[in-house]
């Protein structure tokens, strides 16, 4: 996978359904390389949202785009494989959904994807550790998921530099991505605590200018990452 960080990621989530292709190619011709796509069953978290079929048009729409798609879902071995089909490059499970998360993960690159584990907002990563040499990313949730346009949880800074220093000392190589409140005003204090990829939904897809907003958010979060390094 070849990419510059820090990454934003659109969540198509917050994307105007009538005109998703539309958008999604706005999103592309600013340099956007990631999509987001959150799978919600209305049972793990209180909405629902879609399901294979969208993934696969979106991959349709985005050929050469990486796809990040987090599953929100009870029960997501099910689906494993209807994602990967689907196209998906990426698939991120929750902890807390996954009594068997090591079996999870394995069953996530046996069908050819990188893993990825994500954690609500009160969850410690510290219960990450048996996992984190073996996942490609780890999500940190700085909403509670279920609906978009949610306020930001401070205390997902400490989790991120939490991971941030994890990392650091043990030679890990996840990727540390954040989802729920990300926008122009926070987009460089992420980056600079250590997030590698900015999930952001309202914030881009509901902007007076898509590609303002993108550009904007990508060079502060750029300025964060360079006070990091």
């Amino acid at each position: 996978m070849d990419t510059e960080y820090p990454v934003i990621a659109p969540s198509i989530l917050a994307a105007d359904f009538s005109r998703l292709g539309e958008q999604i190619r706005e999103c592309l011709d600013t340099g956007i390389k990631w999509i987001h796509c959150d799978i919600m069953d209305g049972h793990f978290v209180p909405n629902i949202s879609y399901g294979p079929g969208v993934v696969s048009t979106v991959r349709e729409i985005a050929p050469e785009a990486f796809l990040d798609v987090h599953l929100m879902i009870e029960n997501p071995d099910q689906y494993i494989e209807d994602f990967a089909d689907a196209g998906a490059d990426l698939i991120s499970v929750h902890y807390e959904a996954c009594p068997h998360l090591h079996r999870t993960l394995q069953n996530i690159r046996a069908n050819g994807c990188m893993t990825g584990v994500v954690v609500n907002p009160a969850t410690s990563v510290d219960l990450l550790l048996p996992v984190l040499p073996e996942v490609d990313l780890v999500l940190v949730m700085s909403v509670n998921p279920g609906f978009g346009g949610q306020k930001f949880i401070e205390s997902s800074y400490q989790k991120i530099d939490t991971l941030y220093r994890y990392r650091e000392q043990h030679g890990f190589g996840y990727l540390i991505e954040v989802d729920g409140g990300v926008g122009l005003e926070n987009s460089s204090q992420l980056t600079q605590t250590g997030a590698d990829i900015l999930v952001a939904g309202s914030s881009i897809f509901k902007s007076e200018s898509m590609a303002v907003q993108i550009r904007k958010i990508r060079e502060s979060a750029r300025d964060g990452h360079a006070a990091r390094a």
